[in-house]
């Protein structure tokens, strides 16, 4: 699995939008080939603070999700909201296994 995980922290005044938005794109993005998980983490703490677990069958599903219309909307969208830049920290994804 090629697994990335986004943390975001976003504006407190954007919070409703960009949950809006995240929902957009989690729906498309979990019909995209390859797609294996698109999950919308909030956390429990801090309202303002997401992370975005998303795991591809490989490295070319993850790619192509970046070349899609509901990830460009989404990012266009949201990078005034963010308070700071978001951070990608890429993971090879174990267990469970890939067939």
């Amino acid at each position: 699995m090629f697994v990335t995980l986004v943390h975001v922290h976003v504006k407190p005044e954007h919070l409703a939008e960009f949950i809006e938005a995240a929902r957009a794109n989690h729906l498309a993005s979990v019909r995209e080939p390859g797609n294996l998980r698109f999950d919308v983490l909030q956390s429990a703490e801090d309202e303002t603070r997401f992370v975005l677990y998303e795991a591809y069958r490989d490295e070319a599903a993850a790619k192509a999700h970046k070349e899609t219309a509901h990830y460009a909307a989404w990012r266009d969208a949201v990078a005034s909201w963010m308070a700071e830049p978001r951070l990608g920290v890429r993971y090879d994804g174990l267990l469970p296994a890939i067939e």
